[in-house]
């Protein structure tokens, strides 16, 4: 599934019946479009966010809550980040519930310095596995909603031990993305490369079941996710974009719109795929010596494959996301994506000044 082009927008049903997530990737192995290794790994998957979903539930009734550490020091990631406890719980339970079914040849993790290939005591599969285990893990205190984020890449030919680089593949040779919101409901966003549909945990029989087969984002929109607390640090073209939303239909964009900003990345984009919407968080003085914010393996190449799936669109500011070459497995990027027409405005304030001043 290389060089993935957008998938067109396709018609949203009101009901779907009864069907599975186990139904609908066994249809979707019938089809041709995914083999019976990747039907499995979802699967595998999925089972490890139900997981997941259980230890979220319980919250402070677990002893899940706080800073994972001992003796009054945090753990910190590869990422210079404190661990919360869900973290390093969430992180452990896909990896061992992806460790022996045969499926991967290796996994990465936005909470491990390096990729790890799976053990010679299991078979080895053909896919590679990257996931951020717990995004918007600083909310878990304050108990709002957070998820998992996950990409599936096939591993190179004649490759039995990945190592680092053997992950380093662009956006656009995913063959699965998705992620699991731990909110109200329970909810699985996948795609295959088949458009991307919406799963709903019954807890009651313990199956995802599909509740939205084909999402769509609308190409216009009205509102805007940013953390405005940043502005002082952007570069000018995003202060330019940003400052011509909020001047509202008085301004040249002729329109009002409003902000929504959650600081769950996963809440935040499961809303852009809901009902619109642009998601931003641009280079800024803060982190430009680091190339960005969001990281590009684990959050911004599965996001945007979903996104792209559902007609919207994915960028840098200055070059579409599932395009990017990777460099290094925890590469940061600036992200700009949801609805297509609001992300190609806020390319074109950076393509105008970077014309405008020779860059």
């Amino acid at each position: 599934m290389s060089n993935l082009a957008p998938h067109p927008a396709p018609t949203p049903t009101a009901s779907t019946g009864a069907v599975s997530l186990t139904r609908y990737l066994i249809e979707e192995q019938r089809a041709g479009r995914i083999s019976a290794d990747l039907r499995l790994l979802v699967e595998v998957v999925a089972r490890a966010c139900k997981t997941i979903s259980i230890a979220v539930g319980k919250g402070a009734l677990g002893g899940v809550l706080g800073e994972a550490g001992g003796a009054g020091k945090a753990s910190i990631n590869i990422q210079g980040e404190a661990q919360k406890k869900l973290d390093v719980i969430a992180n452990d339970v896909l990896l061992e519930a992806n460790a022996w079914g045969g499926h991967l040849a290796g996994m990465a993790s936005e909470e491990m310095d390096h990729s790890v290939p799976m053990s010679d005591a299991s078979p080895r599969g053909n896919y590679l596995l990257l996931f951020d285990p717990l995004d918007g893990s600083s909310n878990i205190d304050v108990n709002i909603s957070v998820g998992t984020i996950f990409s599936v890449l096939r591993c190179p030919d004649g490759v039995t031990s990945p190592v680092d680089a053997d992950f380093l593949q662009p956006g656009t040779a995913q063959v699965c993305a998705g992620y699991t919101t731990y909110g109200p409901s329970t909810m699985l966003v996948l795609t295959v490369g088949n458009g991307t549909h919406a799963f709903t945990l019954d807890r009651e029989v313990g199956s995802f079941m599909l509740t939205t087969r084909g999402m769509t984002i609308p190409a216009q929109t009205r509102e805007f996710a940013v953390n405005m607390s940043n502005q002082r640090h952007w570069q000018a073209p995003m202060q330019a974009y940003v400052g011509d939303l909020l001047a509202g239909k008085d301004g040249p964009r002729g329109k009002d719109f409003n902000m929504r900003w959650v600081a769950s990345m996963v809440a935040d984009v499961h809303r852009i795929l809901t009902r619109g919407g642009i998601f931003t968080y641009p280079l800024d003085a803060k982190c430009a010596d680091k190339g960005g914010k969001l990281r590009l393996m684990y959050e911004a190449n599965p996001m945007s494959l979903l996104v792209e799936q559902a007609g919207g669109a994915a960028s840098t500011g200055r070059q579409r996301m599932l395009e990017v070459q990777p460099v290094h497995l925890h590469q940061r990027v600036p992200v700009f994506l949801g609805s297509k027409h609001e992300v190609e405005a806020a390319v074109a304030y950076h393509h105008a000044h970077d014309a405008a001043h020779g860059g």
